[in-house]
């Protein structure tokens, strides 16, 4: 059972030093170190310097530190790659961003292990192209040491002309493949961002949207967004309340030789027991990180 909060990823552009150096105060899960997107051209390889400085800095605490690369079809990432391999502290993973297929998943974690990248290091893939969305499940299952995705829904809507909408209508059908494919093959599953920065209402529905299909949290492009994911994707008081009594009515049934029992009028089996364990251990996890 992986309880490790990822409620909140946020996007730290790694050409910036200033916001390398507030990442290490803020409230975040994890942080995503980038060298694409945010990156200007001329910037790639400053962007490799000072990301590789702050990790050896260090004082991130508990956020889980993930470096965003460029894809490999560009002329920046096989370079990417030879320097996060040589990085005195290495990352907790690395982001391959422009995955359209599962062969694109196996060459790009042998371009890593050819460099003599830890195998520490765990691999998540950005979900960003059609392509990749049509092949998610082979993409999912491509390779051993995948461990996460991360939706790209910026990506998707420019290459598909779906608009961003409040209901996010368009991308539904993206978003529910990505889950039951992350869910198959027992990896971490990121929504994608919310790009009004100014919509307080809109990004907690979308949070809350990303909770109820099955998302472990959401990327983020500013800090302010961080509150409103870690508030939607941890459980409740009155989640843990009721996970509780889930448990104890349970075992109670058990000890009565009963496989089932009727918890405030609805039917309980082990499975749903599984899941009450699972949110009483991420909501002791978000309390000692929060310590």
């Amino acid at each position: 059972m992986n309880t490790r909060p990822r409620r909140s990823l946020l996007y730290m552009p790694g050409s910036n030093p200033r916001a390398l150096d507030k990442a290490r105060s803020l409230s975040a899960d994890g942080l995503i170190l980038d060298m694409e997107d945010s990156v200007a051209p001329e910037s790639k390889s400053l962007a490799r310097e000072q990301i590789a400085a702050a990790l050896e800095t260090g004082g991130y605490g508990h956020r889980e530190l993930i470096v965003r690369i460029n894809a490999l079809s560009t002329e920046w990432g096989a370079e990417d790659i030879r320097a996060i391999c040589k990085f005195p502290t290495a990352p907790d993973a690395v982001l391959i961003p422009k995955i359209d297929c599962a062969k694109d998943v196996i060459d790009a974690i042998a371009a890593f292990d050819s460099a003599g990248c830890p195998e520490t290091v765990d691999m998540w893939i950005m979900a960003e192209t059609p392509l990749c969305i049509l092949n998610i499940a082979e993409v999912a299952g491509a390779h051993p040491r995948l461990r996460g995705m991360v939706l790209g829904t910026s990506d998707l809507s420019k290459d598909t002309r779906v608009r961003h909408t409040p209901d996010r209508l368009g991308f539904i059908a993206a978003l529910n493949l990505c889950v039951y494919a992350a869910r198959a093959y027992g990896l971490t599953v990121i929504d994608g961002v919310q790009l009004d920065l100014e919509n307080d209402e809109l990004l907690y529905a979308s949070c809350e949207q990303g909770r109820d299909l099955g998302f472990d949290g959401k990327s983020l492009i500013h800090p302010n967004q961080i509150a409103a994911a870690n508030t939607v994707f941890a459980p409740s008081d009155a989640d843990i309340i009721a996970a509780t009594r889930i448990i104890e009515a349970f075992d109670e049934a058990l000890a009565q030789g009963k496989g089932v029992v009727v918890v405030n009028g609805r039917l309980v089996e082990n499975l749903h027991v599984e899941e009450a364990k699972r949110q009483i251990a991420l909501a002791a996890t978000i309390a000692q990180s929060s310590e």
